[in-house]
Order: C-alpha cells, then sequence, then structure tokens
C-alpha cells in the first residue's frame, strides 16, 4: 500500500520527467535529470519506478492529459486553434518552428518505443473525441474518417513545413486545417 507521501514523491517525479520531455524530448529524461527537477534523491526515481521506460509512460501520460484537460477546459475558444494546439502542442503557439520540430520528434519517438503503443491508442481515442467536439462547435460534423482525413492533411502540412524549415508551421496547418475542412 503506498504512503501519501510516497504518493507524493511519485507525482513529483512524473512532474520532473514531464516538464523535461516537454523541453528537450525523451532523450532529457534520465534518472538524474529527473530526480534533480523533482528535488529528490537519485534512488527515487528506482524505488517509485520499475524502469526507465515506466517513468517516460508516466511522463507522456502526464503530459497528454494536461494537454487534454486544457483543451477540454477551452472548449468554448476558438475551435480551430484548440485543435492546433492538440496536435502541434500548446507551446506551438509562440514557440515558431522549435515548438513544432520537439512535439513531432517527440510523436514519432513514441513510435520507437513499443512499451508506449497502448497509452498512445487509448490517448488517440480521448484526443480525437476532443477534437471532434471543437469541430462540431465550429459547425463541422466529422466522423472517424472524416477527422482522420483531416487530421493527416494537418500532419502532412506540418511536416512539409518541418522539413522547409518555415518559421510558422502552426500558421500552415491552420491554412491546411481549414482548406481540409472546406472541401
Amino acid at each position: 500500500m503506498a504512503t501519501e507521501k510516497g504518493e507524493r514523491r511519485r507525482q513529483a517525479l512524473t512532474e520532473a520527467a514531464g516538464e523535461l520531455l516537454r523541453e528537450g524530448g525523451f532523450d532529457a529524461i534520465r534518472h538524474r535529470a529527473v530526480a534533480e527537477r523533482a528535488g529528490l534523491p537519485l534512488a527515487s526515481t528506482t524505488y517509485y519506478f520499475d524502469s526507465l521506460d515506466e517513468l517516460v509512460t508516466a511522463a507522456v501520460e502526464h503530459t497528454s492529459r494536461q494537454d487534454l484537460a486544457a483543451g477540454r477546459a477551452n472548449l468554448e475558444s476558438d475551435p480551430f486553434e484548440l485543435v492546433l494546439d492538440q496536435l502541434l502542442g500548446p507551446a506551438s503557439r509562440e514557440g515558431g518552428l522549435d515548438a513544432v520540430l520537439l512535439r513531432y520528434e517527440q510523436l514519432v519517438g513514441a513510435g520507437r518505443r513499443p512499451y508506449l503503443a497502448p497509452l498512445m491508442r487509448a490517448l488517440r481515442v480521448e484526443l480525437d473525441g476532443l477534437l471532434v467536439d471543437a469541430l462540431a462547435r465550429a459547425g463541422h460534423d466529422l466522423d472517424a474518417d472524416g477527422l482522420r482525413r483531416v487530421v493527416e492533411t494537418v500532419d502532412g502540412a506540418v511536416i512539409s513545413a518541418l522539413i522547409e524549415a518555415d518559421p510558422d508551421p502552426r500558421g500552415t496547418a491552420r491554412t491546411a486545417l481549414r482548406r481540409a475542412l472546406t472541401a
């Protein structure tokens, strides 16, 4: 049975790993870095998490759930910007090319970590539900296939923008999103 202190420490480690993930991607999550960020002894990372993979999983789930919660809390805001926040990451509003590049590196990096696949599939279901709700508020009722086509179009536009080092990949994504919804 976990103690309250143990739960607080595990949460602190999870939050620290999430911050590192947002700042530097998967490579930034190391036992020492997480412990230092959390202000806890190095041994606490292996005490509260059986492996680095488990810690990475906790960080991905934590940051993803934060983003989803922010999206749900902002459903009354501009639906297109909400969709872009969810797909490109909220840091893409101000972070330009680097923020979007980091976000897409993380998404691709998740595919290189098979242990993340079940979590990523579950999160995708939640994300799709949020995107459908947001776009419906803008008068765009999409089924699963329609949403998939829109997301694929946005992702393709973003990848092209990243390859070209476009300083405004979010603007490119916004244009692709609007175009996909009017096609």
